[in-house]
């Protein structure tokens, strides 16, 4: 996936959530929105795994 390939978005999280993923990214040496876009990208990889999200649109990549 190239720079230009990606949406940019916004979340709202609780404080904790917000936290624990800042620490989280700190201990990882990464950016906040780096390990968020890899935490997106993992969760909708296991919903389509399990069956849980079927890709309706075109826009979808298949890997």
């Amino acid at each position: 996936m190239t720079l230009n390939s990606m949406k940019r978005i916004t979340i709202t999280l609780p404080d904790a959530a917000a936290a624990e993923l800042e620490d989280w990214a700190i201990q990882q040496g990464r950016p906040v929105a780096n390990l968020a876009t890899f935490l997106v990208e993992l969760g909708l990889r296991e919903a389509k795994d399990k069956g849980d999200y079927k890709p309706t649109t075109k826009k979808t990549v298949k890997e």
